[in-house]
C-alpha cells in the first residue's frame, strides 16, 4: 500500500499525465476511459460532461479507480487510486475544471473561441475522487530487485511503445 504523500505518487499526481478512470456500468461491467485530472493534495478532480458514461456510472455507483502511469518503458511506474466519487455541479465546478483545463491546455488554446469556451460548456460537472486506497509500482525498483538491473543495463530489452 502506498500513500498520496509518497514521492512517486506526488510526481504522478502533480505531473501532466493521462489517467485511466474505471467506473462500473449498471450491468456490472467496467467502463474505463482516459481522463485529464487535477490533484489538490487530498482529492482528485476530473472534469467531464454530465451526460458522459462515467458521470452516469458514478451516479449509480460511487466507487471508482484512477490509474496514472508514466507510459515510459524505460521508467515504467504508476499508481492506482480507489475510492468514492461525488459529483460537483454549478459554481462548484468552476475552479477545479479551470485548473484541469489549464493543466493540459496552453493559454492560446483556452483563449481560442473554438476551444476554451467549448471545453467550459462541455465539461459541465466535476467528479471528485476521495482516495481510500493507493497502490504504486515502479518497474525500475522491480528491475533492481528481481532482474539485477538487467533492463537498466540493456535498454533495448524493452521495445518502444506506439505513439
Amino acid at each position: 500500500m502506498a500513500s498520496l504523500n509518497d514521492p512517486l505518487a506526488q510526481q504522478l499526481l502533480n505531473g501532466r499525465y493521462i489517467g485511466s478512470l474505471a467506473t462500473q456500468r449498471p450491468d456490472g461491467s467496467l467502463h474505463i476511459v482516459a481522463v485529464w485530472f487535477w490533484f489538490d493534495g487530498k482529492q482528485v478532480y476530473i472534469a467531464t460532461a454530465s451526460r458522459s458514461r462515467k458521470a452516469q456510472n458514478v451516479q449509480a455507483n460511487a466507487a471508482a479507480a484512477l490509474m496514472i502511469d508514466s507510459r515510459d518503458p524505460a521508467a515504467s511506474c504508476g499508481i492506482t487510486i480507489s475510492g468514492k466519487v461525488d459529483t460537483l455541479t454549478g459554481e462548484a465546478t468552476r475552479d477545479p475544471n479551470h485548473r484541469i483545463h489549464t493543466k493540459y491546455m496552453s493559454a492560446a488554446a483556452i483563449a481560442d473561441p473554438k476551444v476554451g469556451p467549448v471545453f467550459a460548456v462541455w465539461d459541465d460537472i466535476t467528479l471528485r475522487l476521495t482516495p481510500q486506497s493507493v497502490v504504486a509500482w515502479d518497474m525500475r525498483v522491480a528491475d533492481q530487485q528481481a532482474f539485477g538491473g538487467s533492463f537498466a543495463k540493456n535498454p533495448d530489452y524493452l521495445l518502444p511503445l506506439e505513439r
